[in-house]
C-alpha cells in the first residue's frame, strides 16, 4: 500500500513539474512582510496558548498529578 502511494506521489509530482507553465506573477515587497508577520503571529499565538495551559501540561507529565496550580499539598 505504501509503495503504491509513493509511486502515485512521484508520478503526480513529475507530471506537475513537466506540465508547469510560467505564472507571470508579481510579488511586491509587502507580500514578504505580510508572510513574515503571519509567521511571527503564529509563533506568538502558539507560545501564548502553551503559556495558558503550561500548568496542565506540566501536571500531565509529572508524577504529582493531584497538585494544584499554586503548588498546594494534595488532598
Amino acid at each position: 500500500m505504501k509503495q503504491k502511494l509513493a509511486l502515485v506521489s512521484v508520478c503526480a509530482s513529475l507530471s506537475l513539474l513537466v506540465l508547469m507553465k510560467p505564472a507571470y506573477a508579481y510579488l511586491d515587497p509587502g507580500t514578504g512582510s505580510m508572510l513574515l508577520q503571519g509567521l511571527i503571529a503564529a509563533v506568538a499565538g502558539g507560545m501564548a496558548a502553551a503559556g495558558m495551559y503550561w500548568t496542565k501540561i506540566k501536571n500531565f507529565f509529572s508524577k504529582k498529578k493531584n497538585m494544584g496550580a499554586k503548588g498546594a499539598e494534595p488532598k
